[in-house]
Formats: structure tokens, sequence, C-alpha cells
């Protein structure tokens, strides 16, 4: 089969022939309906700190047809349209018993949508209703990371809701921050052109940074935010969430810099802030993601701009580390390449 497998840091993605995948006990394999390109599928393949091991398969935000079964899986049959939860665990722990084994001790990632078929835990899978596509399925991994920050941070019905950053979780956390009961929410962002799609997916007003970012925010929040998502994943926006959320206040960090940052902590000592740090997700978010697009919550689908053939995959990754004006780009591996040409 097709995949799309790293190769080191400064080196593009390569689409190569791989052995297909065979189900392990648990385990099934999935023809690979969509896979998302995430932010960290950009940032880790650049960071030597972070990289996948080399020839590591790629993908992790990706749905499919259940298409082989392993031993001992019951819960899932063949023709099954599921979203994957990307990892797997011992599968009895509390914490795979949760649904979380993200917090496995023998916690395993299980990556590899951008190909023709790929691997996925059947304990760790969520069916997909009929009346969702697979390109709904597909957005489920990032609306459950999404739904898992906002939940993280206790917010309570009409708090003031403050997201650095919109890119794609920064407006997923505006999704979820609306639906489930914030008062305000505001989005700032370096630049305006992202303003639309914020407001269409839940904020209430988008701010530009500038240097009258605090007053601005105040004055859109009517006070200042109860809890800050850090979501734009750069170096300084910890200190900036810091500086502007409330005393006693909240400030939860998803943007995952994964360069060396620093804070005067005396700041938020002084401040008596909460500091919270969200990777991943449980079985449950992704229940919960499935069921609000079941519901007929279309907004996220916004979140799609462009979808491409295998084969384009690498110039895609490569187009989005430098400025573009993509949110999600989806990976269709049985796209025929000619079907498109050229990167939006």
């Amino acid at each position: 089969m097709k995949a799309a497998v790293f190769k080191e840091v400064g080196q593009p993605v390569a689409i190569e022939d791989v052995p297909d995948p065979t189900p392990g006990p648990g385990e099934v394999v999935v023809k690979v309906g969509y896979c998302g390109i995430c932010g960290t599928d950009v940032h880790s393949t650049a960071e030597h700190m972070f990289a996948p091991p080399s020839g590591s398969p790629l993908g992790h935000e990706f749905s499919g047809e259940v298409v082989a079964l392993g031993s001992g899986v019951d819960q899932l049959k063949i023709g099954d349209k599921i979203a994957a939860m990307p990892m797997s665990g011992c599968k009895t722990c509390p914490a795979c018993r949760a649904g979380h084994p993200y917090a496995c001790q023998q916690f395993r990632p299980m990556s590899g949508g951008f190909a023709e078929y790929a691997l996925a835990c059947a304990s760790f899978a969520t069916k997909l209703p009929s009346a969702l596509s697979l390109e709904d399925g597909a957005l489920a991994e990032p609306l459950a990371a999404a739904l898992r920050c906002v939940s993280m941070s206790r917010m309570t019905p009409g708090a003031k809701v403050l997201i650095i950053g919109a890119g794609a979780m920064g407006l997923a956390t505006a999704f979820w921050a609306r639906r489930l009961g914030a008062g305000k929410v505001v989005i700032t962002a370096r630049s305006k052109w992202r303003e639309a799609l914020a407001l269409e997916m839940g904020a209430d007003q988008f701010i530009v940074s500038d240097d009258g970012l605090a007053e601005n925010v105040n004055t859109a929040l009517g006070g200042m935010p109860d809890i800050v998502f850090e979501a734009a994943g750069a170096a300084g926006m910890i200190e900036q969430a810091v500086n502007l959320v409330r005393p006693r206040g909240t400030v939860l960090s998803e943007g995952g810099c994964m360069q060396a940052d620093q804070f005067i902590p005396f700041i938020a000592m002084l401040k008596e802030v909460c500091m919270q740090f969200s990777a991943a997700y449980t079985l449950k978010d992704f229940h919960v993601a499935v069921d609000t697009l079941e519901s007929g919550a279309v907004e996220p689908r916004s979140l799609i701009t462009d979808t491409l053939p295998l084969a384009a995959m690498p110039a895609a990754l490569e187009a989005l580390r430098g400025n573009n004006k993509q949110f999600k780009v989806m990976i269709d591996p049985w796209m025929n390449e000619h079907q498109t040409d050229k990167i939006k």
C-alpha cells in the first residue's frame, strides 16, 4: 500500500510502498477515508527534539471503514465506519478502562492515517452514525482534543473566555466554549483574515493582537478573562496569557509550543493563576464529538479548507510551514492525484 513516511528533519515526507497492516489481538484494519493534517504533524517533523522516529508513518486524525478484524474483536464488524483514537494501551488498567489510554503505562501511538490502510485499536474506536460522513469522522479527533481542553479548564456557565490563536484548535475551542455555556468568547490573533470563521465557530468578537490588547480584551469581555486558552503554540504566549487572565483565573495551554519558552512565575504567583496543560482526550470526548456532529452541528465542517490526494500530502505539509490561508487540510488516500492540481 501507499503511505506517507517521515524520513528526517529537513527532508520532505516520502510517499512509499509499505506492507499492508495486519491486525493484532484487539486491533482492526481500517481502509482510511480521510486524515487531517494537524499542527503537530507540521511542527514535530521540523523539530529534532520531538521528531518521530525515521520511517514512521504519519497521520493521527483519521476515519475509515473496518476491513479486517484481529482476534478478540467483538465490538466492531467488517464494514463499520469509525473514527479512531490514534493510540492504544494495556486495555485493563484504570486509565484504559476509563477510555484514556494516553495515561496508560503501556501507551502506544497508532498513527498511520496518511495511508491507504491503517491499524486501530478496537477498544478505542467510535462507530460513526449513518448520518455522518467519513469526512465528519476525521474531524472527531481535533474536536475531541478541543473538548478536552474546555473540560479541563472547569469552565462555568457565563465565564469570560479568551482564546489566543485562531488556528484549528483555537476555533474548535471557541466552538465548545460557546456550546458549553461561556458568557462571552473572544479570540485574538496576529491578523484578521480568520475573523469570519472565528465568529462562525462561536466567538463573540475577534481582536488583532497589538499594544492595546489587554484593554481591548477587557472591553470586549466586560472584564478580565476568567479563562485564557493558549492555542497559538508560539514562544511568549503563555506569558501573554498569564498577564491577561484575571487574578485566580485559569490559563490552559493547548498550543504545544516546541521551543524553549519563559514567563515570570512571580506574576502568576501574585495573581494565583491556575495553570494547566492538555495533550490528548478520552474515548468519551470522541463520543461527544461524534454525537454533537450527528445532532446537527455544522460549524466544524467549515474548518476544512482543502481535500487532497495522498500524493499531494508532502507538498501540503511543506506549504503549511509558511504563510498560508488553510485551516484543516484533509488527505483522501483514494483520491486520484489528477483531481486537484494546486494547494490553496
